[in-house]
């Protein structure tokens, strides 16, 4: 697990990220809420820079990579078909809600896809056995953390250890995200630089 909001297995080389919500701002834009444009441009480069330190044979998006078709202009199009190469890797798209009618090229596009006992999807699904991990976007899991008067809210990763879920942080800058059930077990983002697990508060019974 990354401070970079992404995940990366050593094993098979595959580096994961998910809802990133290209186009995010010129969507809303659209809509007359005004936004900068600069969070596509970061996002880049922070794929960018992931990728030139881990040197994955493979970069897998877990869904809504694009915010929406209606936000994809010409110039966006372009920077993501141009990733493979760009990256000197592979790109892999597993489809989000967000990406539905969404027609890119270079990239390999799945519904759900499967390496050895993991299962990579959008949403959770149902293994229906204990032997095997589902790790997924679509939640945009945060915690809060109390200090006194002060209330803090951090993305995390997020594990549902009954059935072997892993969600991972949104890594779209523009994403926001959802409190984690109190039951997951979780890693809180707290720098650029620093992943920390937080212990569960609640009494044994």
């Amino acid at each position: 697990m990354l401070p970079s909001r992404a995940l990366f297995l050593p094993i098979t080389k595959e580096l994961l990220i998910c809802d990133i919500h290209l186009g995010k701002a010129e969507y809303f834009q659209q809509n007359g809420i005004p936004l900068t444009n600069n969070s596509d441009k970061n996002n880049f480069a922070r794929i960018k820079k992931l990728v030139k330190k881990y040197s994955p044979e493979k970069l897998i998006i877990l869904g809504d990579l694009f915010h929406s078709k209606y936000s994809i202009d010409k110039t966006l199009q372009k920077k993501v078909e141009d990733l493979p190469e760009l990256l000197k890797t592979n790109v892999e798209l597993v489809l989000g809600n967000h990406d539905v009618g969404c027609d890119i090229k270079n990239i390999k596009i799945f519904d759900i896809r499967k390496n050895k006992n993991i299962t990579f999807s959008y949403e959770p699904v149902d293994l229906g056995d204990d032997k095997s991990l589902n790790i997924c976007g679509h939640y945009h899991p945060k915690i809060y953390l109390k200090n006194k008067g002060d209330k803090l809210s951090f993305r995390c990763f997020a594990l549902d250890k009954n059935k072997n879920t892993l969600f991972l942080p949104a890594f779209g800058d523009l994403t926001g995200g959802y409190p984690c059930k109190k039951s997951f077990k979780k890693w809180a983002i707290v720098s650029e630089k620093e992943i920390i697990e937080i212990k569960s508060q609640e009494k044994s019974k």
